[in-house]
């Protein structure tokens, strides 16, 4: 997969810096990213000061690909960040060949001058949604959320939730276990409440810093449709059932037997939402009938 960022002048580091890092992680993780940073002109300026070279050539994108615009600094949008014509009609035909196009903070200025906002639900930085707003009346702009994703079109708040962007990207492509690896990996708390019900219980759970009960989450992130006595999830551990029991509950507020039942219920309500039966998801799940999945979701409801 390849991940181009445009740069724009004056673009903000950690815009950048941050979902960069998520892909990079991912990349060192051998799951085949590659990163690209182009540029109208080489010589980019940031708003921290700190010089950027990039490329003027893109590289050739297919449908798995995706372009994401890190934000610039400015109190209005339409001020800054105007781009080429060219470079508009390349964000406009990667959407429309099916790739994915993405912002962050000012970033959605740039999505909006491709066309992409119009009819679509974004968000922006809150000092900047009633600009974008204004500049895109076609937009539906959503406030107090991390980011929106409406037809492979994905905005985000500003600085920090990139992060949360770029981990949702990577749960959705890899799934949550590899995303909740790459937060571990950058001692983040993997927010992922966008516009729905995106959080995770295998990343919710994981803002502790318990070595003993991540090696545990660990291993029912990835074995979570087995049978897995407590006894064997202690072993794992190092330490005794009574141990794990009580760090588990200081560090998470749950069982592992109730944190595994979480996972597997979400993944039976992802199911059913593709359009399994009941009966099916709970036996993909790792529920023994359907009965435990149909009680779990009345609790859930």
């Amino acid at each position: 997969m390849r991940v181009v960022f445009l740069l724009v002048p004056q673009l903000h580091l950690l815009d950048l810096a941050g979902p960069a890092q998520v892909f990079s992680t991912v990349r060192d993780f051998g799951l085949g990213y590659s990163l690209h940073y182009v540029a109208e002109q080489e010589d980019v300026p940031t708003a921290q000061d700190v010089p950027l070279r990039a490329e003027i050539a893109w590289p050739d994108l297919g449908p798995d690909d995706l372009i994401l615009v890190p934000g610039w600094r400015g109190s209005r949008l339409g001020v800054h960040g105007l781009l080429s014509g060219s470079t508009r009609r390349r964000l406009a035909a990667h959407h429309a060949a099916g790739g994915t196009v993405a912002s962050v903070c000012a970033g959605a200025d740039a999505l909006g001058q491709a066309g992409l906002l119009d009819g679509r639900r974004c968000t922006t930085h809150h000092d900047l949604q009633d600009h974008l707003a204004a500049r895109y009346p076609g937009a539906r702009v959503l406030r107090d959320v991390l980011y929106v994703i409406d037809e492979r079109v994905v905005t985000s708040a500003g600085i920090a939730s990139g992060i949360d962007l770029a981990l949702h990207l990577v749960a959705t492509r890899h799934g949550p276990a590899v995303a909740a690896r790459v937060a571990r990996e950058m001692v983040v708390y993997a927010r992922r409440n966008g516009d729905e019900r995106q959080d995770s219980a295998m990343l919710r759970h994981r803002a502790h810093l318990s070595d003993v009960v991540h090696r545990v989450q660990d291993l029912i992130d990835g074995r979570f449709t087995e049978r897995l006595p407590l006894r064997d999830l202690a072993s794992s551990a190092g330490v005794s059932e009574r141990t794990l029991t009580r760090a588990f509950g200081e560090a998470t507020g749950l069982t592992p037997l109730r944190y595994q039942q979480m996972l597997r219920l979400e993944r039976a309500e992802h199911l059913i939402g593709h359009g399994a039966t009941v009966e099916a998801a709970a036996r993909a799940a790792g529920f023994e009938d359907a009965r435990m999945l149909r009680r779990l979701r009345s609790r859930a409801a």
